[in-house]
């Protein structure tokens, strides 16, 4: 029962880190769950899976918030829908059929080339 405590407890610690760096960075939140999930024993697909799951309450929670404070563009909720919902369903089939290790490559380099970009982008 007490590592089962201890578990509940560092994902209760995953997830304040993950909702909090999707609040303050618009997402990103489940870049941050994936491994911080995989340290509390998930194996990798699991948290992947996971992590768009936890971070859905955390999106609909911020949301409300930046509404309230008038800090959204309706204009690009459609056309970014559409798009989002297009690659979620081939990336959902993908992470079912790719190698473990490739998934975690791919992953790594896409929180590379992100953080690269916001360093050097201008």
């Amino acid at each position: 029962m007490e590592k089962s405590a201890g578990k509940r407890w560092e994902r209760i610690v995953c997830g304040c880190a993950a909702g909090a760096a999707n609040s303050v960075f618009g997402g990103g939140g489940g870049m941050l769950a994936v491994p911080l999930l995989q340290k509390t024993g998930l194996p990798a697909r699991k948290a992947h899976a996971t992590a768009i799951l936890v971070i859905l309450p955390v999106s609909l929670l911020t949301f409300v918030l930046y509404a309230a404070r008038g800090i959204y563009d309706f204009s690009v909720l459609i056309p970014t829908s559409v798009g989002v919902t297009a690659g979620g369903f081939v990336g959902a089939r993908l992470l079912g059929s790719l190698p473990r290790k490739t998934v975690g490559v791919i992953f790594a380099l896409l929180q590379a080339f992100a953080g690269l970009w916001l360093l050097f982008a201008r």
